[in-house]
Protein backbone atom coordinates (compact mmCIF):
# COMPACT_ATOMS: atom_id res chain seq x y z
CA UNK A 1 0.00 0.00 0.00
CA UNK A 2 2.77 2.27 1.22
CA UNK A 3 4.24 1.95 -1.80
CA UNK A 4 1.40 2.80 -4.35
CA UNK A 5 0.86 5.61 -2.39
CA UNK A 6 4.28 6.62 -3.44
CA UNK A 7 3.79 6.15 -7.01
CA UNK A 8 0.66 7.66 -7.27
CA UNK A 9 -1.29 4.74 -8.29
CA UNK A 10 -4.33 6.54 -6.56
CA UNK A 11 -4.90 9.42 -8.91
CA UNK A 12 -7.21 8.79 -11.55
CA UNK A 13 -8.26 11.08 -15.03
CA UNK A 14 -10.64 14.00 -14.34
CA UNK A 15 -13.99 13.42 -13.57
CA UNK A 16 -15.21 14.92 -17.08
CA UNK A 17 -13.24 12.19 -18.77
CA UNK A 18 -14.41 8.95 -16.75
CA UNK A 19 -15.42 5.53 -18.27
CA UNK A 20 -18.40 4.93 -16.30
CA UNK A 21 -17.78 0.91 -16.39
CA UNK A 22 -14.83 2.13 -14.11
CA UNK A 23 -16.94 2.95 -11.08
CA UNK A 24 -16.85 0.16 -8.78
CA UNK A 25 -13.16 0.68 -9.18
CA UNK A 26 -13.11 4.17 -7.93
CA UNK A 27 -13.09 5.12 -4.06
CA UNK A 28 -13.97 8.95 -4.47
CA UNK A 29 -13.32 12.52 -6.00
CA UNK A 30 -10.82 14.80 -4.83
CA UNK A 31 -10.54 18.25 -6.69
CA UNK A 32 -12.27 17.10 -9.68
CA UNK A 33 -10.00 14.03 -10.25
CA UNK A 34 -11.02 10.63 -9.39
CA UNK A 35 -9.58 8.38 -6.78
CA UNK A 36 -8.71 4.93 -7.31
CA UNK A 37 -9.56 2.41 -4.66
CA UNK A 38 -6.18 0.91 -3.79
CA UNK A 39 -7.68 -2.30 -1.91
CA UNK A 40 -8.91 -3.60 -4.93
CA UNK A 41 -5.45 -2.77 -7.12
CA UNK A 42 -4.13 -4.67 -4.55
CA UNK A 43 -6.19 -7.33 -4.74
CA UNK A 44 -5.97 -7.55 -8.54
CA UNK A 45 -2.29 -7.47 -8.21
CA UNK A 46 -2.28 -10.43 -6.63
CA UNK A 47 -4.47 -12.23 -9.01
CA UNK A 48 -2.18 -10.70 -11.48
CA UNK A 49 0.85 -11.95 -9.84
CA UNK A 50 -0.23 -15.79 -9.74
CA UNK A 51 -2.15 -16.15 -13.41
CA UNK A 52 1.52 -14.40 -15.00
CA UNK A 53 3.20 -17.41 -12.33
CA UNK A 54 1.02 -20.15 -13.77
CA UNK A 55 1.47 -19.29 -17.48
CA UNK A 56 5.12 -19.28 -17.36
CA UNK A 57 5.62 -22.59 -15.13
CA UNK A 58 3.67 -24.07 -17.43
CA UNK A 59 6.16 -23.43 -19.75
CA UNK A 60 4.26 -20.49 -22.03
CA UNK A 61 5.83 -16.59 -22.26
CA UNK A 62 5.23 -13.23 -21.72
CA UNK A 63 5.10 -10.25 -23.92
CA UNK A 64 5.15 -6.65 -22.39
CA UNK A 65 2.94 -4.32 -24.13
CA UNK A 66 3.78 -0.60 -23.99
CA UNK A 67 4.27 2.23 -26.73
CA UNK A 68 3.66 5.36 -24.81
CA UNK A 69 6.67 7.51 -23.81
CA UNK A 70 6.19 7.18 -20.32
CA UNK A 71 6.20 3.39 -20.43
CA UNK A 72 8.95 2.51 -23.19
CA UNK A 73 11.76 2.62 -20.65
CA UNK A 74 10.50 0.81 -18.38
CA UNK A 75 8.78 -2.15 -20.40
CA UNK A 76 11.86 -2.91 -22.31
CA UNK A 77 13.92 -2.76 -19.07
CA UNK A 78 11.83 -5.20 -17.24
CA UNK A 79 11.10 -7.88 -20.10
CA UNK A 80 14.98 -8.09 -20.49
CA UNK A 81 15.12 -8.86 -16.87
CA UNK A 82 13.16 -11.59 -16.79
CA UNK A 83 14.11 -12.58 -20.58
CA UNK A 84 10.27 -12.16 -22.35
CA UNK A 85 9.21 -10.71 -25.07
CA UNK A 86 7.98 -6.75 -25.32
CA UNK A 87 6.76 -3.93 -27.92
CA UNK A 88 7.54 -0.61 -27.10
CA UNK A 89 7.65 1.29 -30.24
CA UNK A 90 4.44 0.79 -32.07
CA UNK A 91 1.83 -2.34 -32.51
CA UNK A 92 1.93 -3.74 -35.83
CA UNK A 93 -1.58 -4.46 -37.05
CA UNK A 94 -1.61 -8.67 -37.09
CA UNK A 95 1.34 -9.43 -34.44
CA UNK A 96 -0.88 -12.44 -32.67
CA UNK A 97 -3.30 -13.03 -35.13
CA UNK A 98 -1.42 -12.82 -38.60
CA UNK A 99 1.92 -14.04 -36.91
CA UNK A 100 3.19 -16.18 -39.85
CA UNK A 101 3.79 -12.69 -41.92
CA UNK A 102 5.51 -11.28 -38.76
CA UNK A 103 8.07 -14.14 -38.71
CA UNK A 104 9.24 -13.67 -42.73
CA UNK A 105 10.09 -9.63 -40.55
CA UNK A 106 11.70 -11.50 -38.26
CA UNK A 107 13.49 -13.57 -40.30
CA UNK A 108 14.41 -10.87 -42.73
CA UNK A 109 16.22 -8.60 -39.77
CA UNK A 110 18.08 -11.92 -38.64
CA UNK A 111 19.25 -12.22 -42.17
CA UNK A 112 20.05 -8.38 -42.40
CA UNK A 113 22.05 -8.60 -38.89
CA UNK A 114 24.10 -11.67 -40.74
CA UNK A 115 25.13 -9.90 -43.75
CA UNK A 116 26.51 -7.02 -41.16
CA UNK A 117 28.30 -9.56 -39.39
CA UNK A 118 29.94 -12.20 -42.07
CA UNK A 119 31.35 -9.40 -44.43
CA UNK A 120 28.69 -9.72 -47.48
CA UNK A 121 28.66 -5.34 -46.40
CA UNK A 122 31.85 -5.62 -47.97
CA UNK A 123 30.86 -6.33 -51.55
CA UNK A 124 28.18 -3.90 -51.48
CA UNK A 125 28.57 0.19 -52.85
CA UNK A 126 27.57 3.00 -50.06
CA UNK A 127 24.44 3.54 -51.49
CA UNK A 128 23.19 -0.25 -51.02
CA UNK A 129 24.79 -0.45 -47.67
CA UNK A 130 22.84 2.67 -46.31
CA UNK A 131 19.36 1.50 -47.34
CA UNK A 132 20.21 -1.85 -45.84
CA UNK A 133 21.02 -0.29 -42.56
CA UNK A 134 17.78 1.48 -42.63
CA UNK A 135 15.76 -1.29 -43.31
CA UNK A 136 17.68 -3.26 -40.29
CA UNK A 137 17.12 -0.05 -38.11
CA UNK A 138 13.48 0.23 -39.21
CA UNK A 139 12.55 -3.67 -38.53
CA UNK A 140 14.65 -3.78 -34.87
CA UNK A 141 13.09 -0.93 -33.68
CA UNK A 142 9.34 -2.24 -34.37
CA UNK A 143 10.51 -6.05 -33.93
CA UNK A 144 13.94 -5.71 -31.73
CA UNK A 145 11.55 -7.45 -28.92
CA UNK A 146 9.71 -9.97 -30.37
CA UNK A 147 13.37 -11.18 -32.57
CA UNK A 148 13.45 -14.83 -30.94
CA UNK A 149 9.65 -15.05 -30.46
CA UNK A 150 8.83 -18.58 -32.42
CA UNK A 151 4.86 -18.76 -31.33
CA UNK A 152 2.52 -16.49 -29.95
CA UNK A 153 2.62 -15.80 -26.45
CA UNK A 154 0.84 -17.11 -23.74
CA UNK A 155 -0.22 -14.04 -21.67
CA UNK A 156 -0.15 -10.47 -22.37
CA UNK A 157 1.26 -7.84 -20.07
CA UNK A 158 -0.62 -4.20 -21.60
CA UNK A 159 0.06 -0.87 -20.41
CA UNK A 160 -3.04 1.66 -21.05
CA UNK A 161 -5.57 -0.51 -23.25
CA UNK A 162 -6.91 2.82 -24.43
CA UNK A 163 -4.08 3.35 -26.78
CA UNK A 164 -2.87 -0.41 -27.21
CA UNK A 165 -6.80 -1.26 -28.33
CA UNK A 166 -5.59 -3.21 -31.56
CA UNK A 167 -3.28 -5.63 -29.23
CA UNK A 168 -6.20 -5.89 -26.67
CA UNK A 169 -8.87 -6.79 -29.91
CA UNK A 170 -5.85 -9.21 -31.14
CA UNK A 171 -5.51 -11.00 -27.92
CA UNK A 172 -9.09 -11.27 -27.31
CA UNK A 173 -9.88 -12.70 -30.79
CA UNK A 174 -6.78 -15.31 -30.18
CA UNK A 175 -7.96 -16.41 -27.26
CA UNK A 176 -4.70 -15.43 -25.19
CA UNK A 177 -5.65 -14.18 -21.16
CA UNK A 178 -4.92 -9.70 -20.86
CA UNK A 179 -3.26 -8.65 -18.06
CA UNK A 180 -3.51 -4.41 -18.33
CA UNK A 181 -2.87 -1.81 -16.43
CA UNK A 182 -6.90 0.14 -16.53
CA UNK A 183 -6.74 4.39 -15.55
CA UNK A 184 -10.73 5.97 -14.82
CA UNK A 185 -10.94 6.84 -18.45
CA UNK A 186 -10.21 3.33 -19.46
CA UNK A 187 -13.15 0.55 -20.52
CA UNK A 188 -12.43 -2.90 -17.74
CA UNK A 189 -14.62 -4.94 -19.84
CA UNK A 190 -12.85 -8.12 -21.99
CA UNK A 191 -9.50 -7.30 -19.78
CA UNK A 192 -8.83 -10.71 -18.34
CA UNK A 193 -6.98 -9.43 -15.24
CA UNK A 194 -7.16 -5.83 -14.80
CA UNK A 195 -5.46 -3.50 -12.34
CA UNK A 196 -6.85 -0.46 -11.70
CA UNK A 197 -4.28 1.80 -11.62
CA UNK A 198 -2.74 5.28 -12.89
CA UNK A 199 -1.22 4.78 -16.22
CA UNK A 200 0.57 7.70 -16.76
CA UNK A 201 2.87 8.18 -14.27
CA UNK A 202 6.59 7.04 -14.87
CA UNK A 203 6.63 5.25 -10.95
CA UNK A 204 3.32 3.57 -10.95
CA UNK A 205 3.95 2.30 -14.75
CA UNK A 206 7.65 0.96 -13.23
CA UNK A 207 6.16 -0.11 -10.47
CA UNK A 208 3.45 -2.69 -12.28
CA UNK A 209 6.00 -3.98 -14.63
CA UNK A 210 7.97 -4.96 -12.12
CA UNK A 211 5.42 -6.93 -10.37
CA UNK A 212 4.98 -8.75 -13.39
CA UNK A 213 8.43 -9.09 -13.95
CA UNK A 214 9.14 -10.86 -10.65
CA UNK A 215 6.07 -12.88 -11.18
CA UNK A 216 8.11 -14.43 -14.21
CA UNK A 217 11.61 -14.56 -12.73
CA UNK A 218 9.63 -16.29 -9.48
CA UNK A 219 8.01 -19.26 -11.83
CA UNK A 220 11.69 -19.39 -13.02
CA UNK A 221 13.26 -20.01 -10.38
CA UNK A 222 10.91 -22.46 -9.08
CA UNK A 223 11.09 -24.42 -12.29
CA UNK A 224 14.48 -24.51 -11.58
CA UNK A 225 13.97 -25.30 -7.71
CA UNK A 226 11.91 -28.33 -9.41
CA UNK A 227 15.04 -29.91 -11.58
CA UNK A 228 16.78 -29.90 -8.68
CA UNK A 229 14.67 -31.56 -6.39
CA UNK A 230 14.20 -34.19 -9.23
CA UNK A 231 17.86 -34.79 -9.27
CA UNK A 232 18.26 -34.91 -5.90
CA UNK A 233 15.70 -38.10 -5.92
CA UNK A 234 16.71 -40.15 -8.52
CA UNK A 235 20.52 -39.85 -7.36
CA UNK A 236 18.42 -41.07 -3.58
CA UNK A 237 16.57 -43.74 -5.21
CA UNK A 238 19.57 -46.10 -5.97
CA UNK A 239 21.43 -44.97 -8.87
CA UNK A 240 24.88 -46.34 -10.32
CA UNK A 241 27.49 -45.23 -8.18
CA UNK A 242 29.77 -43.44 -10.25
CA UNK A 243 33.48 -43.72 -10.48
CA UNK A 244 35.61 -40.52 -10.97
CA UNK A 245 39.50 -39.94 -10.44
CA UNK A 246 38.62 -39.10 -6.75
CA UNK A 247 37.58 -42.19 -6.45
CA UNK A 248 39.19 -45.60 -4.84
CA UNK A 249 39.24 -47.99 -7.36
CA UNK A 250 39.39 -52.01 -7.33
CA UNK A 251 42.57 -52.15 -8.34
CA UNK A 252 44.06 -49.11 -5.85
CA UNK A 253 42.61 -50.65 -2.56
CA UNK A 254 45.14 -52.36 -0.05
CA UNK A 255 45.16 -56.29 0.05
CA UNK A 256 45.60 -58.96 3.07
CA UNK A 257 48.50 -61.00 1.35
CA UNK A 258 48.09 -63.47 4.40
CA UNK A 259 44.44 -63.67 3.29
CA UNK A 260 44.88 -63.61 -0.04
CA UNK A 261 44.42 -67.11 -1.97
CA UNK A 262 44.42 -68.16 -5.32
CA UNK A 263 41.87 -69.86 -6.91
CA UNK A 264 43.14 -72.42 -9.51
CA UNK A 265 40.92 -73.34 -12.49
CA UNK A 266 39.55 -76.97 -12.20
CA UNK A 267 41.31 -77.82 -15.65
CA UNK A 268 44.83 -76.91 -14.41
CA UNK A 269 46.39 -79.16 -12.58
CA UNK A 270 48.09 -78.25 -9.00
CA UNK A 271 51.57 -77.28 -8.78
CA UNK A 272 53.25 -80.11 -5.90
CA UNK A 273 56.36 -78.70 -4.76
CA UNK A 274 58.81 -81.46 -4.79
CA UNK A 275 60.40 -82.95 -1.42
CA UNK A 276 63.90 -82.02 -0.82
CA UNK A 277 65.25 -85.15 1.14
CA UNK A 278 68.37 -84.36 3.36
CA UNK A 279 71.02 -87.10 2.33
CA UNK A 280 73.41 -88.30 5.23
CA UNK A 281 77.47 -88.02 4.91
CA UNK A 282 77.71 -91.23 4.96
CA UNK A 283 74.92 -92.08 1.75
CA UNK A 284 76.73 -89.65 -0.11
CA UNK A 285 78.84 -90.78 -3.40
CA UNK A 286 82.39 -89.65 -3.60
CA UNK A 287 82.70 -86.64 -6.15
CA UNK A 288 86.10 -86.62 -8.17
CA UNK A 289 86.38 -82.97 -8.36
CA UNK A 290 89.05 -82.66 -10.98
CA UNK A 291 87.21 -84.75 -13.52
CA UNK A 292 83.87 -82.08 -12.41
CA UNK A 293 86.33 -79.30 -13.39
CA UNK A 294 87.42 -80.84 -16.73
CA UNK A 295 84.41 -81.69 -17.83
CA UNK A 296 83.03 -77.54 -17.63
Amino acid sequence: MKSLLESGVHFGHQVKRWDPRMKKYIFAERNGIHIIDLQKTIQAIKEAYDAVRKTVSSGKTVMFVGTKKQAQQAIQKEAERCGMYFVNNRWLGGMLTNFTTIKKSLLRLKKLEKMEVDGTFENLTKKEIASLGKERAKLQKNLGGIKEMKDPPGILFIIDTRKEAIAVAEAQRMGIPIVAVVDTNCNPEGITYPIPGNDDAIRAITLFTQIVANAVVEADNEAGLKIIETLGEEGEEGAEEVVTDASVREEDQEVDIEAYTVETPAAVAPVVAPVVVEESEEDALPVDVDRVYESK
